[in-house]
């Protein structure tokens, strides 16, 4: 959509009108919901003035009676939401109203062909959408807003037919945003008296601003008798935070939960606090049920919404809550901070670090209980969240031990276990928790690294997320039990004398070891040793990383993200029982057939690179190898000789 400094007609860009055609036709079943979203859109735009205003002071001028006002019109079936807050210039009602965030409308419209046709599906709020709820209930929709500090008004208006018009607003327009909304035929329901009220009350509340509904009433007797109109407040305005827990229901909690995320779905658990004594502060913190789209977007805001003494003074409040916390949703309400308070002194307040603490603390305990009272809820949460939860391991050790409690890995015996259900179940002879860390779990389950593992019916978690290779580091053992790659070089797989069960060098025949010595010599590009391998029962040979190094890849991650790093020589390990090893070997010892026994090499290297999930360095060579070998086994088998491996 082109950018516009004049009055005229625009088009939507295409997103925006891809997502107003399915928001009136077929996305939502709760029209009234627009109530909750436009009201919200209005206390958040008296909030911005409130904060702006304590140091650009003279921004709010004398009007500092800040208000919500609904005028419904029966006559012109028409409903007007109406604020005092901080407004929008002519450019702001075109970007905030005509476009949304490309990466937003599209993930939006993702989500929704991912839904069935005939689900109820309850997105908006996720996607930023939440003003297009108006177009649920009205054919037309008119904006008229007027910014903070200015004398001259715009006005916005759509029928949502792929286009809008923007121009100056004629006569004085006090300050604020007043939206008005042409009902459709069949929604008139929502001009009526009883209808808002029953609304309101339920979407809005907690909110402190009074939402005043003008309503008309008789006054005087006999022939004095005269039709009035007046507003009277429908909400209590007492912060719910501030109210005791037990006065709150759980729809109540709901409705506030929704109204601070936009989320039109229940939280998963909550946790509702007072922290008194050498500071004082409330805090209401949720646990959503669903990942936001942006969860891993490093630019993403995150944080919790921060009141001082009931006043608002931000969004997304980060530095009260910790990065792998990001998707936890709330309020803090502290009675020590300043009202003027800037991210600058957040940062540095002792109050400030005092609050991320017990904020922190709180959340932990709210994931606890849902582990432990509601453990299906609790698998589903960490599947959206885990990996985000699992960075806390690696920059947060202070957490670390109530963390490790919380983790959740697929393995070769149970989906989601705990480290404590694996240690309850590890045999007697077994020392250590083994994990292998891959791409995905069909790579891990199939990983070569861990069949000596398994045949003693050792348990392997299955660590999968990109976050696993350092969040790992950060918990070396549980329960007294050493964590362990399976991949690692060194791995031990100890009997009671807690001796290395490797396959000791003496022990390998001298043909053996000149085999090593070719392997190494052929791959010496590729490769820091060669070693025989006691990790390995049915594959002939795998690659495992050095002390120090990352999984491979992990490696490879990082590599594509900092162009120029050193690609880490790994040991290559063969299984000297397996046949392919074996019968390689005897080629080795004939010299009519060393350079097929250099070309075996190469590809025991790429098949091993393959079962690992990594990439060849060298597809046209390997494909060359493998067609001139073959066509030499099959030669010879056709005339009836013995195949050359």
């Amino acid at each position: 959509m082109s950018e516009t400094k004049t009055a005229g007609e625009h088009r939507f860009e295409a997103n925006v009108s891809q997502i107003l055609d399915i928001v009136i036709h077929s996305l939502y079943s709760h029209p009234e919901i627009f109530v909750r979203e436009l009201i919200s859109n209005a206390a958040d735009a008296i909030d911005k003035l409130r904060v702006r205003s304590l140091t650009e002071h003279d921004l709010a001028g004398g009007d500092q009676d800040y208000k919500i006002e609904l005028i419904p019109d029966v006559e012109g079936q028409t409903l007007t939401i109406r604020d005092n807050g901080i407004g929008m210039s002519e450019d702001e009602l075109v970007e905030n109203l005509g476009t949304i965030a490309h990466s937003g409308s599209k993930k939006f419209l993702e989500a929704l062909k991912e839904k069935d046709a005939g689900e109820n599906v309850d997105l908006i709020g996720q996607f930023g959408v939440g003003f297009y709820s108006a177009f649920l209930v009205a054919n037309r929709v008119e904006v008229t807003s007027c910014a903070a500090g200015s004398k001259q008004g715009s006005r916005w208006s759509s029928e949502a037919q792929g286009t809008y018009s923007v121009e100056l607003a004629e006569g004085e327009v006090s300050r604020g945003t007043s939206i008005k909304l042409f009902l459709k035929e069949d929604k008139k329901e929502f001009l009526e008296e009883f209808r808002l009220r029953t609304l309101v009350r339920q979407y809005s509340d907690f909110l402190q601003h009074p939402i005043l509904l003008e309503i008309e009433r008789e006054e005087g007797e006999g022939d004095d008798k005269k039709k009035e109109k007046k507003f009277e407040r429908l909400n209590q305005g007492t912060a719910l935070w501030k109210r005791p827990k037990g006065e709150i229901t759980d729809e109540q909690y709901e409705e506030f939960y929704k109204h601070v995320t936009h989320d039109f779905e229940a939280p998963l658990a909550r946790n509702h606090f007072t922290v008194e004594g050498t500071q004082l502060f409330t805090g209401l913190l949720f646990l959503p049920k669903n990942p936001p789209f942006d969860l891993f977007q490093p630019s993403k805001r995150r944080g919790v919404r921060l009141y001082v003494k009931r006043v608002f003074i931000m969004d997304d409040c980060e530095e009260l809550i910790p990065e792998w916390l990001r998707f936890v949703r709330g309020i803090v309400d502290s009675d020590d901070l300043p009202l003027n308070v800037s991210r600058e002194l957040l940062q540095e307040d002792r109050i400030v670090k005092t609050i991320r603490k017990v904020v922190t603390r709180k959340v932990l305990e709210s994931m606890e209980e849902l582990a432990k009272d509601r453990e299906d809820d609790y698998k589903a949460f960490w599947q959206h969240f885990g990996a985000v939860v699992k960075e806390g391991l690696h920059y947060d050790p202070d957490h670390k031990e109530a963390l490790a409690k919380l983790v959740r890995y697929d393995s070769s015996k149970e989906d989601g276990t705990s480290l404590e259900a694996y240690v309850e179940r590890m045999p007697e002879d077994q020392k250590a928790i083994y994990y292998v860390i891959a791409p995905d779990r069909k790579t891990a389950e199939s990983s070569p690294h861990i069949e000596a593992l398994l045949k003693k019916d050792y348990e392997v978690l299955y660590m999968t997320d990109a976050v696993d290779e350092w969040a790992v580091t950060g918990m070396p053992e549980f329960a007294e039990k050493p964590l362990v790659s399976a991949m690692k070089a060194n791995l031990n797989l100890e009997g009671e004398d807690g001796k290395e069960d490797e396959k000791s060098e003496h022990e390998v025949d001298p043909d053996m070891e000149s085999f090593k010595d070719r392997i190494q010599r052929v791959l010496e590009e590729d490769i820091a040793e060669v070693k025989v391998s006691n990790r390995l029962t049915d594959s002939p040979a795998c690659l495992v990383t050095p002390e120090g190094g990352l999984h491979s890849h992990i490696e490879r991650m990082v590599r594509a993200r900092q162009q120029g790093m050193p690609a880490t020589k790994r040991i290559f390990e063969i299984n000297p029982d397996h046949p392919i090893i074996q019968r390689m070997r005897s080629l080795h010892l004939e010299p009519d057939h060393a350079e097929d026994a250099d070309d075996w090499v190469r590809m025991l290297h790429d098949q091993a690179l393959l079962a690992e999930g990594s990439p060849i360095s060298d597809p046209a060579g390997f494909a060359r190898r493998m067609s001139s070998l073959m066509t030499k086994v099959l030669g010879s088998d056709e005339s009836g000789s013995e195949a050359s491996a």
